[in-house]
């Protein structure tokens, strides 16, 4: 079911610093770069958001999870080995908006497909003000039918009843209709029964 849950548009909300280029594209990683961004104004970057809305092509980071040889870039990387970018690809942007501006830092909405990359987004994007910029906190509010608001599980509700129930109602989403439904299982002749949507 895993590939299904993956299925359809995800949303972030990203906030991103000017003025700072990391290896990894986000905090986490080593200053690479610094230069000044007292020229940069909340038009400009609002103007800059045009060009990364729509279908467009994206050099995806290289840290990432992306594979070379059956490994990940990203574990390549940690370890020093030399890895080449990978060629730009085409991604899809459905929304992408500012939500506030106070320099250095930016927060920005983005609707995506998969594929898509928020911090190759926000390097891109300091690229495009002639400056740098990295993300420094992200976070995944939307993917497919499911919403941080609405289907995260609290920490408190931890326990094999309420994630039994989260799971029939996530399951009852992800089929589309609020109905009985019986799933192949790894072992034959038994069948699991997806119970309808409370």
């Amino acid at each position: 079911m895993l590939g299904t849950m993956l299925a359809g548009s995800k949303k972030y909300t990203a906030i991103g610093m000017l003025g700072k280029a990391t290896d990894t594209l986000d905090a986490t990683g080593k200053v690479t770069e610094e230069k000044p961004y007292d020229q940069v104004t909340k038009g400009d970057l609002e103007n800059v958001l045009q060009k990364f809305t729509g279908d467009i092509m994206q050099v995806p980071p290289l840290y990432s999870a992306l594979k070379k040889d059956g490994e990940r870039l990203s574990t390549l990387m940690k370890r020093g080995e030399a890895v080449e970018a990978k060629p730009a690809r085409p991604v899809r942007v459905y929304s992408l908006s500012l939500q506030q501006f106070q320099p250095p830092l930016f927060t920005l909405d983005v609707e995506c497909g998969g594929g898509f990359y928020v911090r190759s987004l926000v390097n891109d994007i300091g690229k495009e003000l002639s400056t740098c910029a990295s993300v420094q906190e992200l976070t995944r509010t939307k993917q497919g039918p499911f919403t941080l608001e609405e289907h995260a599980l609290h920490e408190d509700k931890w326990t094999i009843d309420d994630i039994a129930q989260s799971l029939e109602h996530c399951t009852a989403l992800l089929l589309g209709e609020p109905a009985r439904k019986k799933l192949k299982t790894e072992h034959p002749g038994e069948t699991a029964v997806i119970c309808e949507e409370k």
